[in-house]
């Protein structure tokens, strides 16, 4: 994951000054929702960019040492062999971004990755999660032994309560505490917004939370009555622009609850791309928190042909085009092509590739 915001100073002047104009975020949110989907040639290469950014969740009172092994075993191989093998992707270390489980259960996930062989990240939530209403101290001491158990993401949940009565200098004291009871672990703090009364409220406490050194925001549980939506995540998305505007400091986005299908997955990519741009498109700074989407992730893949010529475009995407002169000269090989930053290695790797196989219309890596 990319370097930890260390947070700023509390700012009240500007969060005093914050009004959300609720039916602009309306009218964009229904603009996403009418939209169509991903055409089908394309859908398969974003599908299988968003397993990169999943954090496999379970968070069941019935989770056992078995349970958290098949987690950990689906996060290493999300997407069936003979799949991989067929769009040639087999050997590409495709994993999902993070397993997500109890504090009490992060041992068990901690062993299973060890035991295959693998350095997934194990994402834990503390301070009383779900509803956040332990004492502070008891919050504080819960990501403190997630941490010593091997979790190297802590996902917080705030207290709500500060957020209806307006106690935003509270609020920021006590994610300061989470952040250094987290030391070199990164921290992810849940804002639980279909609890948080007002669009308004939520841009608040996400500019309290990336204030206070939070590494990613995140929308919800997956316990409330509302979880992730897109008018929430629009808020969110655009105070996470003011904050890098106005301090330079890259704050990630994880929606989570209620993201079950392929499709909704790439409007959540597509929204993200739109609103702060492909540089978040990474699982540093993107996450998505699921239990059951890489099921129907997996049977659309299977369900719709992939060309390699998609699947590298969608996996090396930059903002950078090939000029248009080069359409016209067809005898060049690939080695004449002007080099971006991530697509020398591919194209240095294969160097049988024609200059006409690079030179369409569109955006290479």
């Amino acid at each position: 994951m990319s370097a930890r915001n260390r947070g700023t100073e509390l700012d009240l002047s500007w969060i005093s000054k914050m009004q959300v104009n609720q039916p602009a975020v309306l009218r964009r949110a229904q603009q996403i929702q009418a939209r169509r989907t991903v055409k089908k040639e394309w859908q398969a290469a974003w599908l299988l960019k968003a397993v990169t950014f999943i954090d496999l969740t379970t968070l069941s009172g019935d989770d056992t040492s078995s349970n958290i092994q098949r987690l950990c075993y689906k996060a290493k191989y999300p997407i069936r062999e003979d799949l991989l093998k067929t769009l040639n992707m087999h050997d590409k270390g495709l994993t999902t971004a993070a397993v997500c489980v109890y504090p009490a259960r992060v041992c068990d996930a901690v062993r299973a990755l060890k035991a295959a062989g693998c350095t997934i990240p194990v994402a834990s939530v503390a301070t009383g999660f779900p509803a956040g209403q332990t004492h502070l101290k008891t919050r504080l001491e819960e990501i403190r032994l997630a941490v010593e158990d091997g979790a190297t993401e802590i996902d917080v949940v705030i207290n709500r309560t500060l957020v209806l009565t307006g106690q935003w200098e509270a609020l920021y004291d006590e994610i300061r505490q989470f952040r250094k009871a987290c030391g070199e672990a990164h921290l992810k703090t849940i804002l639980a917004t279909g609890e948080l009364g007002s669009l308004t409220n939520v841009y608040k406490a996400s500019m309290i939370a990336m204030m206070a050194g939070s590494d990613f925001i995140k929308t919800s549980t997956g316990k409330e009555t509302v979880n992730a939506t897109f008018p929430v995540a629009i808020v969110m998305l655009r105070a996470i622009r003011d904050f890098f505007w106005k301090t330079g400091n890259k704050v990630g986005f994880k929606p989570a609850g209620g993201i079950r299908s392929a499709k909704d997955s790439l409007a959540w990519l597509s929204l993200v791309k739109e609103e702060l741009g492909d540089e978040w498109l990474t699982p540093d700074l993107f996450r998505i928190g699921a239990s059951t989407l890489l099921s129907d992730i997996e049977r659309q893949v299977c369900n719709n042909p992939l060309s390699w010529d998609k699947l590298t475009s969608v996996f090396l995407r930059k903002k950078r085009k090939i000029p248009y002169w080069a359409m016209r000269t067809r005898e060049k090989t690939s080695s004449d092509l002007p080099h971006c930053t991530q697509t020398s290695a591919f194209i240095q790797a294969n160097p049988h590739l024609k200059w006409a196989d690079w030179t369409r219309e569109r955006e290479c890596a």
